[in-house]
């Protein structure tokens, strides 16, 4: 006979096991998230370190996501009205020594928290998480999955995600009036700040790739209306992150050669992201003109 599965309160009380250890604020933002979030939260329960909290903070879900997060935490937050200013609540409402942000649609490997925690142990004021690619979803996902392989020896076209709880309160968290590239934002000010980045072997894994071309058009449109605003405030670094060739790309030739397919896919990719991003950017009067939509997940 299979063991039945945890219940809430079991779920609950397994996060808190293990006082001898720093406590780790995991900060998880949702949005009709209850597809992947089960998935998403069973990833933060199998970590190997203990103790963990998670503070999840949703944006007026209309589907089943609180209830799911119920099982999980007692802190759970309905916040709006974007993204910057969901996870700033939560690294407000965060009691732990270290905070750790990750997206709902993300599967966590069980060694991250241990990992990243050590890497602060060692003089490091934050971590890079490297993410990877649920290949399963489609093509473009494949696509997707080479472009990250580049990303993982790269100095630019990466963010922060797990921090000392001190560092994010003296930067102030994410700007809100960033609705995009709010992270590489961040990453841009802990650096000019002089605090030190550290990298670790094992990440996430993300669920919620593009199936389609429409979806890749309709997300990098949105970002492109909210381009403006992060290159405002990022013209030391802002460009070279969203250029569209990067030394990146070059290193990793191997890898495109290797896999004609999906370079070739790349190509098409790029094509669709970065027309649809100009478009978008074209689309906005001035700079305070508020957008039509609301944000794409993922």
């Amino acid at each position: 006979m299979s063991a039945s599965a945890p219940t809430p309160a079991q779920r609950k009380a397994n996060l808190t096991s293990g006082q001898g250890d720093a406590l780790v604020s995991v900060v998880v933002g949702t949005k009709n998230s209850a597809v992947t979030l089960r998935r998403c939260l069973d990833s933060v329960v199998d970590q190997t370190y203990r103790p963990i909290e998670i503070v999840l903070v949703d944006n007026f879900s209309t589907d089943d996501t609180v209830a799911i997060a119920k099982e999980y935490t007692d802190r759970v937050y309905s916040i709006g009205p974007e993204r910057s200013s969901q996870y700033n609540y939560a690294f407000r409402a965060a009691q732990g020594d270290y905070i750790y942000r990750i997206d709902s649609d993300f599967v966590l490997d069980p060694r991250i928290v241990r990992e990243a925690t050590d890497c602060l142990s060692r003089g490091f004021d934050v971590v890079l998480v490297p993410d990877t690619t649920d290949t399963s979803v489609s093509f473009w996902a494949r696509v997707r999955s080479l472009e990250k392989l580049c990303f993982l020896d790269d100095d630019w076209n990466v963010a922060a995600r797990f921090f000392r709880a001190p560092v994010l309160q003296a930067l102030g968290g994410y700007d809100e009036d960033l609705v995009a590239g709010e992270d590489y934002d961040l990453h841009n000010r802990l650096l000019r700040a002089g605090y030190r980045v550290g990298r670790i072997l094992h990440g996430e894994v993300h669920l919620a790739e593009p199936r389609t071309l429409r979806e890749i058009w309709d997300k990098h449109y949105f970002y492109g209306t909210t381009l403006r605003a992060f290159l405002e405030r990022n013209d030391d670094r802002g460009v070279r992150q969203v250029l569209p060739v990067r030394t990146s790309y070059l290193r990793h030739w191997r890898d495109f050669v290797q896999n004609p397919d999906l370079a070739a896919g790349f190509l098409v990719y790029q094509s669709v992201k970065y027309i649809a991003a100009w478009r978008g950017w074209s689309s906005v009067k001035s700079p305070g003109e508020p957008h039509d939509g609301g944000r794409p997940s993922g």
